[in-house]
């Protein structure tokens, strides 16, 4: 139900005895997405990403939903990172994506996710923070992070750390960040328990 390929890139990867391979990064630990965003698909999503956080905004907007997800996971060692994407409309700046990914540090999925050529994300920590999300009990501070001379992707990326690993937030169209006002609320999925059934899946996500 999860199809695997790279973290750091969009190339198909093949798996070995020795494990999988990337063509352009070698050795991986594959990430595991879904050919569509279905409720099944992610209860596969979370039996694999164990105890590495998935988060999602909660409670989610009325007409939003659940869009595309992934792990970074092996077998034989704990989930890497995760990344989830909700879609839903904004009254200011209409239909809406915010991409969430929690990862350790080196992963590489938060840079892919968020289009940047390096897997470390600059300037966190530098002055202040732009917004702030609560994730569990943590206020967890962003800082924004620079896309580059990009002027075709149209988006924001903020940065922060929540418990040992980086956050990545990824909102399309850019001035949609401005939602991070309302002191968004992040839920780790596999602590919503029954709740998890009123989530609605489906859309399509943003390439990446």
């Amino acid at each position: 139900m999860l199809l695997a390929g790279c973290p750091q890139c969009a190339e198909p990867i093949h798996e070995l005895e020795s494990g999988w391979e990337c063509p352009a990064h070698r050795a991986v630990t594959p990430l595991w997405r879904p050919r569509e965003a279905l409720y099944d698909a992610f209860m596969d999503h979370l039996a694999r990403a164990d105890a590495c956080p998935t988060l999602l905004p909660w409670p989610m907007g009325p007409g939003w939903q659940v869009s595309d997800f992934g792990v970074v996971a092996a077998p034989d060692r704990t989930a890497m990172a995760t990344m989830t994407c909700c879609s839903g409309m904004s009254e200011l700046d209409g239909a809406v994506d915010v991409l969430i990914v929690s990862e350790e540090p080196g992963t590489g999925l938060g840079a892919r996710v968020a289009r940047l050529g390096r897997s470390h994300p600059a300037g966190v920590g530098e002055g202040a923070p732009v917004a702030r999300v609560r994730v569990g009990r943590a206020a967890v501070p962003l800082w924004t992070v620079s896309t580059g001379e990009d002027p075709d992707l149209d988006r924001t990326v903020l940065v922060g750390e929540a418990e040992g690993r980086w956050l990545w937030v990824v909102v399309y169209p850019a001035s949609a960040a401005l939602l991070l006002r309302d002191d968004w609320v992040l839920c780790d999925a596999a602590d919503a328990g029954a709740r998890l059934v009123e989530l609605t899946f489906g859309g399509k996500p943003p390439h990446w």
